[in-house]
C-alpha cells in the first residue's frame, strides 16, 4: 500500500518520464530514417528538372496501362512504359514552354480532321468531312455527361473526348518543335560534295598484311596496370552503372520417373472395365472403362484432365509425333500412353467420317438485344429477331434472287461487302452452330441457325473436296510432381540453404551436382533474371540496406525454390578491371601485337617485306572511303584512309588495322567525276538527318535532364 500511495503522489512526475521515453524513441527512429522529417520522399516517384511526379499519380498510370494492355505487361514493364512517357513528357513541355509552342483553335481542327476523317459519324450525305457534325458530336456528349455515346463503334464520353483532344494537342505541338528543328537541318552543298566524293572518290593499291594471329596470345603479356591505364584512356567504354552480381541454385519441383510411371498407370488402370463395391447399394458394381464406354463425352470429364474436343479433325490436327499413329487407328481403338504439352495422353478414336475441307456460304445476320457484338442501337428482342429471319428465309426460298436485295437487313457489315459470302476452312474457328450447319448439310440448302450472334439465314455455295476425319477423345494427365517429389525437393533446398551459410557457395553445389548459375549487372529496376524469368522481389533483395556479399536467401519461385547468392555490388563508374577484361585484353593484346610486330618489319619493297614476314603482297581495287572494306582483310578504315593520304607509288609506313599489320602502295588514285552541282546529294543528306532526329533528339533532352528516379524504392 505504501508503494501505491507514492505512486500516486508521483503520478505527475511518473508521467511525464513515459513522454519523454516515447518521445525520444520516435526522435530515434526519425533521425534514423531522415526522410521521416519529409513526406514528399514517401510521396514522390522521381524528379526531373525540378518537377516532382507524384507517386499516387504515377501509380494509377502504371495500372491503367496494365488495364489496356489486358493483363499481359507485367508491373515492372508497365511501370517503365509509363516512367518513358512521364520522362517524354517532362522534357518535351518544358522545350514546348521555353519556345512558347501552342496548339490554337485553326490547327486543332486541322489535327481533328486528319484523324477522324475516316468516321461515318462525321461526313455527310456525300460522303465528304463535315466540321458541323464533329461540333454537334461534340456538344452532344458534352450534354449527356457523364453518359457516352458511339464513336466508330465504341463507346465513348465526354471526358475521354477531352482527354483525347488534349492528346491530339500534344501531338501537334510535337510536330511543330521537331519540324522546327528539321527546318535547320537541311544537308548544305558542301556537305553533299564530300559526301559525293567519299562515296566515288576510288582508290587501287597493294598492301602486305601480317596478321595479329600470327603472334600467339600466350606469348603476350598483360598486367592488371595495363588494363587499368586502357579503362581510363576509353572511359566512355567502360562507364556503369550500379549493379549487382549474384549466382543461384535452382531446385525444381519436376515429376521424378516414378511418378511419371505412376501417373501412366493410373491411366491404364482406367481402361479396362473393373468390379468395385459400392458402400451404399452393399454389393459389387461394374465400372465402365475408357475402352469399352459409349459415354466418352461423360468418362472423360469425370476423369480426364482434359474434356472431350466435340469436333472432328484432319490428321494435320493431330500432335506431329504421334500424328500416324493415331490416324491409322480404327473406331474404337486406342493410343497411349505418350507425353503431349506436358501431360501423358491415352488417345481413343470415338468416330471416323468423310468431312469437306472447307465451306462456301451466304448469310445475313439478325441480331438481337444483347447478342454478342450486337451494336447498342439494337432492341430487338431475341423471339423478334426470330421472327424477322423466319420471314427472311420464307422469302428467299421462294425467290433466291432475292437474298442479295434482303443484305441491307443484315449486321454483318464485313460479309456484306462481299455479297453476303464467307468462305472458311472446317478448321476455322467459327460459331459451332454456323459451322455445323454449313459442313453437315448439302449444297443450296439453306435455313435459320441461332448462333451467339444472333439469327443467320444461311445458304450453302459450295463444299470443298470431303476427307477422312476423326474424333478424338483423349484420356489425359498432367505430369507433375507427387507430395513425396514435392517433400524431397523442400528438404534437399533446406540443406543446401544451411550448408551455405558458412561453406563456399561453389564448393556445397558441386557436392552435390547441382549447377551454378551466376548473374552480373543486376540493375535496381532489372525484373528479369536469366534462367528464372520474372523475379522482382531478388532484384528488390540484393539492393537491401544491409545486404551484404555474400549473404544467401531463399526464394519461392514458380515450379520450386532458388537460393541465391549476392557475390558483388557494383558502384557507379568505372567498371572494375576484372570485368573489363573481357573486352580490355583482346584490345591490349592487339595494340603489343602491333608494335612487336612493326618492330619486326624491314624492307624498302613491299616484296621485301612480304618476303621476311612470310606473307604475300596482296592488291585491293576501287575502294572508297565509305565502304572500306578491303579484299582478303574485310573492314579496314585506316588503312584505306591512310591509302587515300598517299601520292602514287608512295609506301606507307606500318599501320595497326583491324586485323593485323600493314604495309600499304598506292598504285591509282581515281577522283570522282565533278558535278554541276551537288544539291541531290545535299537532299539526301538533309533527309537521313530528318530521318533520325526525333528518336536522337529526344535521347539528348533525355540525357541532358537532371533526373533524380526512386522508383526502385518503391517497385
Amino acid at each position: 500500500m505504501a508503494i501505491l500511495n507514492k505512486i500516486r503522489q508521483r503520478s505527475l512526475f511518473l508521467i511525464l518520464v513515459i513522454a519523454m521515453a516515447l518521445f525520444s524513441f520516435v526522435l530515434a527512429d526519425l533521425f534514423k530514417n531522415t526522410d521521416g522529417f519529409n513526406s514528399k520522399s514517401q510521396n514522390v516517384i522521381a524528379t526531373i528538372d525540378g518537377k516532382d511526379i507524384d507517386r499516387a499519380d504515377f501509380q494509377l498510370k502504371v495500372e491503367n496501362a496494365q488495364r489496356q494492355f489486358g493483363g499481359s505487361l507485367t508491373a515492372t514493364q508497365a511501370m517503365n512504359r509509363v516512367w518513358d512517357q512521364e520522362v517524354n513528357d517532362a522534357v518535351m513541355n518544358a522545350q514546348y514552354d521555353a519556345l512558347g509552342l501552342t496548339v490554337e483553335r485553326d490547327q486543332m481542327r486541322d489535327l481533328l480532321r486528319l484523324g477522324l476523317a475516316s468516321f461515318e459519324e462525321f461526313k455527310n450525305e456525300d460522303g465528304i468531312y463535315d466540321e458541323n457534325k464533329l461540333n454537334e458530336f461534340i456538344a452532344n456528349l458534352k450534354a449527356i455527361s457523364p453518359e457516352t455515346a458511339i464513336l466508330g463503334g465504341s463507346p465513348i464520353n465526354y471526358e475521354a473526348w477531352t482527354n483525347y483532344e488534349n492528346n491530339m494537342a500534344v501531338t501537334g505541338k510535337q510536330q511543330t518543335y521537331f519540324n522546327m528543328v528539321k527546318a535547320g537541318l537541311l544537308g548544305t552543298l558542301a556537305e553533299g560534295e564530300l559526301d559525293y566524293k567519299l562515296e566515288n572518290n576510288k582508290v587501287d593499291f597493294r598492301y602486305v598484311r601480317i596478321p595479329y594471329t600470327s603472334i600467339a596470345d600466350s606469348t603476350i603479356t598483360v598486367t592488371k596496370s595495363d588494363i587499368t591505364n586502357y579503362i581510363n584512356k576509353n572511359k566512355s567504354q567502360y562507364e556503369v552503372d550500379e549493379s549487382r552480381d549474384i549466382r543461384f541454385v535452382q531446385f525444381k519441383e519436376e515429376a521424378s520417373l516414378e511418378d511419371e510411371t505412376n501417373i501412366q498407370n493410373d491411366l491404364k488402370s482406367l481402361l479396362e472395365d473393373k468390379e468395385e463395391y459400392v458402400e451404399a447399394s452393399k454389393s459389387t458394381e461394374t465400372v465402365i472403362g475408357f475402352k469399352n464406354t459409349t459415354d466418352d463425352e461423360g468418362f472423360l470429364a469425370a476423369n480426364s484432365a482434359v474434356k472431350l474436343f466435340d469436333d472432328y479433325m484432319f490428321k494435320a490436327n493431330l500432335p506431329v509425333e504421334h500424328a500416324d499413329s493415331i490416324w491409322n487407328l480404327n473406331k474404337g481403338e486406342l493410343y497411349g500412353p505418350y507425353k503431349n504439352n506436358n501431360m501423358f495422353m491415352i488417345s481413343k478414336v470415338i468416330d471416323v467420317k468423310q468431312i469437306a475441307d472447307s465451306v462456301k456460304v451466304r448469310h445475313i445476320l439478325i441480331p438481337f438485344a444483347g447478342a454478342v457484338q450486337a451494336a447498342p442501337d439494337v432492341v430487338k428482342t431475341e423471339a423478334e429477331a426470330k421472327v424477322t429471319a423466319d420471314s427472311i428465309l420464307a422469302v428467299i426460298k421462294s425467290n433466291r434472287s432475292k437474298f442479295q436485295d434482303l443484305l441491307t437487313l443484315s449486321s454483318d457489315l464485313v460479309s456484306n461487302q462481299n455479297d453476303g459470302e464467307i468462305e472458311f476452312a472446317y478448321t476455322a474457328g467459327m460459331a459451332p452452330e454456323f459451322k455445323a450447319f454449313s459442313f453437315d448439310n448439302k449444297v443450296r440448302d439453306i435455313d435459320v441457325v441461332r448462333t451467339d450472334f444472333g439469327y443467320h439465314i444461311i445458304e450453302i455455295l459450295s463444299q470443298g473436296e470431303k476427307q477422312k476425319a476423326i474424333k478424338v477423345g483423349n484420356l489425359a494427365r498432367a505430369i507433375e510432381a507427387s507430395d513425396e517429389t514435392v517433400d524431397r525437393v523442400f528438404n534437399e533446398t533446406s540443406k543446401f540453404e544451411i550448408a551455405v551459410a558458412d561453406r563456399d557457395f561453389t564448393e556445397v553445389a558441386s557436392e552435390s551436382d547441382y549447377t551454378v548459375m551466376p548473374v552480373s549487372a543486376v540493375k535496381a529496376l532489372d525484373e528479369a533474371i536469366p534462367g528464372l524469368g520474372s523475379q522482382r522481389n531478388i532484384v528488390r533483395w540484393a539492393y537491401e540496406d544491409g545486404v551484404k556479399v555474400g549473404d544467401v536467401k531463399r526464394f519461392n519461385i514458380p515450379g520450386g525454390y532458388a537460393i541465391v547468392q549476392l557475390t558483388a555490388i557494383n558502384a557507379k563508374g568505372l567498371m572494375s578491371t576484372e570485368k573489363a577484361s573481357v573486352t580490355a585484353l583482346p584490345a591490349i593484346r592487339k595494340e603489343k601485337k602491333a608494335e612487336l610486330i612493326k618492330a619486326q618489319i624491314s624492307g624498302a619493297t613491299l616484296e621485301d617485306i612480304a618476303t621476311n614476314q612470310s606473307q604475300t603482297v596482296q592488291i585491293a581495287l576501287a575502294v572508297t572511303m565509305k565502304a572500306p572494306t578491303v579484299s582478303g582483310a574485310g573492314s579496314e578504315p585506316k588503312i584505306v584512309g591512310t591509302a587515300f593520304g598517299l601520292t602514287e607509288g608512295a609506301i606507307s609506313k606500318p599501320i595497326g588495322g583491324n586485323t593485323g599489320v600493314f604495309v600499304v602502295q598506292l598504285t591509282k588514285l581515281t577522283p570522282a567525276a565533278e558535278l554541276p552541282n551537288y544539291q541531290a546529294a545535299a537532299n539526301r543528306i538533309g533527309t537521313a538527318k530528318a530521318t533520325t532526329v526525333d528518336v536522337a533528339l529526344l535521347n539528348a533532352l533525355k540525357e541532358a535532364a537532371k533526373i533524380e528516379d526512386n522508383r526502385a524504392t518503391f517497385y
